[in-house]
């Protein structure tokens, strides 16, 4: 630091406002100086005050929400199987952390008008849903895996947390039945002598969970093909995209009459997409740094879930979201255990062991799914992923099919583009129109129009899911999202080719299942 001379920046005492001239009764020579002085060490003094005081309160704040969020959390054990040991401790904040997510079907929360009142409820119920959560140790990748609720495994001896009875071990049993013999704890066994891993923590929610999480963060965008009206869970969309929160957010996620083939397979791609749009909306407005937010957000999962003892902290919550802020879109993968009918029973899946071996592998290994497996080497005859494919011949007269090409990229000119591919495939009655940005891409089918959808969406490299009805169109509407702001088709995610699902980038429209 320069030093100054004593006579630079000096002032004489009539330089200081309010200072008595030199001479003055009362006045001596250094007056000014040591006023200035005794001046700065009372505003530091204060300053130095006010600025420990707002930090204590900020302190004695952060302690009391802390406590407070404490206060609602419930607990049981992590793992009930005999003969079985639990996972060592892990750090939440640099280790690879294996989480699993159950839903309750007890009706705690529960209006009562589509899926009975609480008067039903007994015991912990089995699990509704049952989600494994893998973070990697580089905060890359995050990996969830579904199980179908149908699913026979083989599953192990468990405690009763609130009996102290022990179950008995089955050699194959349907796995959201484990929550009901042993708690939550005893799901963990089983999936970990399904898998092989050695799951860190639990997060079990009831009905209330949902409702409450998605009203707080304003709602969760859904897309489905067709027009639902299930009597059964209540749920009511138009065709196209909605908000839901709140009731009409827990029947989109337990309906199992809605989507798909009216089963547990439908169920879990209609909750695979609302954790994706879950997901995107969380990232894309900046709550989990945002911590008015992240604070109702932690609010509301603690006062609805119950967990295990090492996630009872709240600052372990805060960890995680932590490691989740910075994570890309496309490397959040939702997929489902591969599975196949059990031959005594089509109603009932066991696990496809071959296509499962892979799956298993990477979450071991702490890979992402969106990774390639570096011991995995593609076949001679398999093409570029991204080689545009042929179109076969079309099954409809292009000419006669209305087009309308929907530009919902940054891009200009793609409209354009695509336009002219489609009119020197024979598609003369193509137009274009500019919209607002999205990020995937549709096709929007008129009656009539299935073929030509068809048609299109295998041109383009559209998924079947992405392919949406609406009554009122006559035509079809290629609207193009980021994923087709380049080249002429969609690249998928490299998810594997023996796995469903999706990343969290991914827009999915659910199918009716016409039931």
């Amino acid at each position: 630091m320069t030093r100054r001379s004593s006579s630079e920046g000096a002032h004489s005492a009539s330089d200081i406002p309010g200072a008595a001239p030199a001479g003055a009764p009362g006045a001596t020579d250094p007056v000014g100086r040591h006023l200035g002085r005794r001046g700065r060490h009372r505003a530091l003094k204060l300053t130095a005050i006010l600025m420990a005081t707002v930090l204590v309160a900020a302190v004695a704040f952060v302690a009391v929400q802390v406590i407070r969020l404490q206060s609602n959390v419930l607990t049981m054990p992590l793992n009930l199987a005999e003969n079985q040991e639990s996972a060592l401790p892990v750090d939440s904040s640099t280790d690879p952390l294996q989480i699993l997510i159950l839903g309750s079907d007890t009706r705690t929360g529960n209006s009562g008008e589509f899926f009975g009142d609480e008067s039903d409820s007994s015991g912990e119920g089995n699990s509704d849903v049952m989600m494994l959560m893998t973070l990697s140790a580089d905060r890359e990748d995050v990996t969830v895996v579904s199980f179908p609720r149908d699913l026979l495994v083989p599953l192990p001896s468990c405690v009763n947390p609130e009996t102290g009875e022990p179950s008995d071990a089955m050699d194959l049993g349907q796995l959201n039945g484990a929550l009901k013999e042993g708690g939550p704890g005893c799901t963990v066994a089983a999936i970990n002598n399904l898998t092989g891993l050695s799951i860190d923590h639990f997060m079990m929610a009831g009905f209330n969970a949902v409702k409450e999480l998605s009203t707080t963060v304003g709602g969760v965008e859904v897309c489905v093909r067709d027009p639902v009206e299930d009597e059964y869970s209540g749920l009511s969309l138009p065709a196209g995209t909605s908000e839901v929160e709140g009731d009409q957010a827990l029947a989109f996620l337990r309906t199992r009459h809605s989507f798909g083939d009216g089963g547990d397979t439908g169920r879990i791609a209609a909750q695979q997409s609302f954790m994706a749009s879950l997901a995107r909306k969380v990232l894309a407005e900046g709550t989990l740094t945002n911590l008015p937010k992240l604070y109702s957000i932690a609010d509301v999962i603690t006062r609805n879930l119950t967990v295990d003892e090492g996630l009872s902290q709240p600052t372990e919550l805060l960890k995680i979201a932590d490691r989740m802020k910075n994570v890309d879109l496309g490397n959040i993968a939702f997929v489902t255990v591969p599975t196949e009918p059990w031959v005594e029973d089509p109603n009932r899946l066991v696990l496809d062991e071959e296509a499962a071996a892979p799956l298993f592998d990477a979450l071991r290994d702490d890979r992402g799914l969106t990774e390639q497996d570096p011991d995995a080497t593609a076949p001679a005859d398999s093409p570029s992923p991204t080689a545009p494919a042929t179109p076969e011949a079309p099954a409809v007269d292009p000419a006669a099919v209305p087009v309308l090409v929907v530009n919902a990229t940054t891009k200009a000119s793609r409209a354009t583009e695509l336009q002219r591919l489609l009119l020197a495939a024979g598609y003369e009655q193509a137009t274009t129109f500019q919209a607002a940005p999205a990020d995937t891409t549709l096709v929007v089918v008129g009656p009539g129009y299935e073929a030509a959808a068809a048609e299109l969406a295998a041109r383009f490299g559209v998924a079947e899911a992405q392919v949406v009805s609406d009554p009122s169109l006559v035509g079809v509407q290629l609207q193009v999202g980021a994923d087709l702001a380049t080249g002429t088709r969609i690249v998928a995610p490299p998810l594997g080719s023996d796995l469903q699902g999706q990343t969290a980038e991914q827009v999915t429209c659910q199918a009716s299942s016409g039931l």
